[in-house]
């Protein structure tokens, strides 16, 4: 096999560089814009002209193998997101819509390729590959659009889990669905390697119980962030190893070793050292996928590889659409699902390979069909574009995590976390009806835990504060810590609700003039009440008397929220609002020095402040 010159990296490492901001630039999806920079640059595009490109079938593959660590290390990262708890809770989707979801789709499929010739076991087999879809491909696609947090990309994520554990026995069975076609030696599918991969996943859950955290608290105690990261790779390459020993896939293992690692105390430092792996690997994986695909065979019978495509993306479109309808999700909601996961994998490959090894498909078959699912992947991004335009309905796209009660005069607080929690408490000894949102699943899990009630929701779309009655409610709390969610929300509240009054929590002082110019009056910071009760115990802790203390911050406040208020006119100019600011602090020092006379006049003192402190330094001497 052919070795990738230093100018083939270089060419490949450009493309992905490129085909994703130009991607992101005509709106198509970063991984349609890294299929065509494949195409480009692989055996059918530039690599035809000597020099220029990656120009032969086993650089190619070369690239694949490589990048195929890109889609372990997703995985990994979606593993880290779950834990054994989620996944347990997930069981009926997981085994059911995806149960369903392949079983339909492979007899489906395998009846339409039987009666265009090919044998039962080989038709039975390739329906069930390209029953398969891209786990990489889909959960990339429904991250940019935001959808996987939502109702139909939770159940997406179950049929692809799914999915792939299923890809397991399905390469097992291609040895042995050719001895029954007669194309290959007879086999038996003994208990064994069943046993062996139990033992192998039970082993990997029980080291991550005991080992995976103490090892981590090693490694960083040496404060050394590289060594962190190379523990992370470490951990999700051994337990791949494992899985692959034991006859299992390096997804599965992936996967495996982020759930493992899921409740380690150091779960956010491993996530944030490897996304950047995941996500270059990941755009080298789909740049290959495009190097992959045999153009001069589209071109040679374009209507039968576009008729193929077409109808593989038809028959798992209208099957999953029914799967979601049959797990309760609405008509858009199911649409978006059966075009984000209609499209076939990059299991299909593998199965593919392992079905003419074994005699059971022939060659030319299965290059047709690896055409088929390249094309079917490159079509998924238009398809959802396609979707957008043409059901311009105002339909919610996905339900909320639960049904939200029937209100009327109630609270909406938009963002479950340390305010709105404290808020919510008041709120419900007070007997006030309200309704809380939030984002995160996990949160929303921790507190119902502790008997309070929140509901998953992005309070910034419209279809979600219909579903909480906005239009009924008395005043809606802005508690959200993010400050581009929250000016999102403010603003959709703005728009849809205007009569609807917003109380909102401020992180800083730039986000109080952003909420301001969204007309919103009532904006605390959330630090700023705290910070002044801790100044006043500190300088009561240093001998001020707490009236003056008391005083002291009474005239910091007022100076401060004037100024916050007057600095609204000039925040966008970082210059003048720093001109401001030394202006301001001359001005504060003014009038606490007057302040300071003025009591030490009416008490017949010195100056309060240093004296106190002296007679302090001389106490604890």
């Amino acid at each position: 096999m052919d070795k990738l010159t230093l100018g083939q990296i270089a060419l490949l490492l450009a493309a992905a560089a490129i085909a994703a901001p130009l991607a992101k630039a005509l709106r198509i999806g970063t991984v349609l814009g890294y299929i065509f920079a494949g195409i480009l640059i692989g055996p059918y595009g530039l690599g035809r002209l000597a020099g220029l490109g990656i120009g032969d079938k086993y650089s190619v593959e070369e690239v694949l193998h490589v990048a195929e660590f890109g889609v372990v290390l997703l995985l990994f990262l979606i593993g880290l997101e779950l834990r054994v708890q989620r996944l347990w809770t997930m069981r009926a989707s997981i085994f059911g819509a995806g149960g369903l979801q392949v079983a339909i789709s492979g007899v489906v499929i395998g009846l339409a390729v039987f009666l265009l010739g090919m044998g039962a076991w080989a038709a039975l087999f390739m329906g069930l590959a390209l029953s398969l879809s891209s786990t990489a491909f889909a959960l990339q696609v429904m991250e940019e659009n935001n959808e996987l947090t939502q109702r139909h990309g939770r159940l997406g994520f179950a049929i692809l889990l799914f999915q792939d554990l299923a890809a397991i026995p399905l390469i097992a069975l291609a040895s042995l669905f050719a001895a029954n076609a007669g194309t290959g030696p007879a086999q038996e599918l003994g208990i064994t390697p069943i046993l062996i991969a139990l033992a192998a996943i039970a082993g990997v859950l029980l080291a991550g119980r005991f080992l995976v955290d103490p090892f981590f608290r090693f490694v960083a105690g040496s404060r050394m962030n590289d060594a962190l990261t190379a523990a992370a790779l470490l951990v999700v390459v051994v337990v791949v190893l494992v899985m692959q020993k034991a006859g299992l896939s390096a997804s599965l293992g992936a996967f495996l070793a982020g759930v493992v690692l899921a409740d380690s105390a150091y779960r956010h430092e491993i996530e944030a050292d490897i996304r950047p792996f995941e996500g270059l690997l990941l755009g080298v994986f789909f740049t290959a996928i495009g190097m992959s695909l045999d153009v001069l065979l589209l071109v040679r019978s374009p209507l039968l590889v576009l008729g193929l495509t077409a109808g593989l993306l038809v028959v798992k479109s209208l099957v999953i659409y029914g799967v979601g309808r049959q797990f309760g999700l609405s008509g858009r909601p199911a649409r978006r699902l059966a075009f984000s996961i209609s499209q076939g994998g990059e299991f299909a490959f593998v199965l593919l390979s392992a079905g003419v090894a074994s005699s059971l498909l022939q060659q030319d078959h299965a290059a047709l069909a690896a055409v088929v699912v390249t094309l079917s992947m490159m079509a998924t991004p238009a398809l959802l574009i396609a979707e957008q335009t043409l059901w311009r309905r105002p339909e919610s796209v996905s339900s909320s995590f639960d049904d939200m009660p029937e209100n009327d005069g109630h609270v909406i607080v938009a963002g479950y976390g340390r305010v709105g929690q404290i808020l919510s408490r008041v709120l419900r000894a007070r007997k006030i009806p309200f309704t809380a949102l939030d984002v995160d699943a996990k949160q929303i899990a921790t507190v119902k835990r502790f008997g309070a009630k929140a509901y998953f929701g992005d309070a910034s779309r419209p279809d979600i504060l219909e579903a909480a009655q906005a239009g009924k409610a008395r005043a809606f709390v802005l508690a959200i810590d993010d400050v581009e969610a929250s000016l999102r929300t403010a603003r959709a509240v703005r728009e849809h609700y205007p009569a609807l009054p917003i109380y909102a929590r401020a992180r800083n002082r730039r986000h109080v003039h952003e909420l301001m110019d969204l007309g919103i009056k009532i904006i605390h910071r959330e630090t700023f009440g705290s910070s002044l009760d801790l100044t006043r115990d500190l300088l009561v802790g240093l001998g001020v008397p707490k009236e003056r203390a008391l005083s002291t911050l009474e005239i910091f406040r007022e100076t401060d929220e004037k100024r916050l208020k007057l600095d609204y006119a000039h925040f966008t100019d970082e210059e003048k609002l720093r001109e401001r600011a030394l202006a301001a602090s001359e001005e504060l020092e003014k009038l606490l020095d007057q302040d300071a006379a003025a009591q030490a006049v009416a008490e017949g003192t010195a100056s309060p402040l240093k004296p106190t402190l002296e007679t302090t330094r001389a106490s604890q001497s």
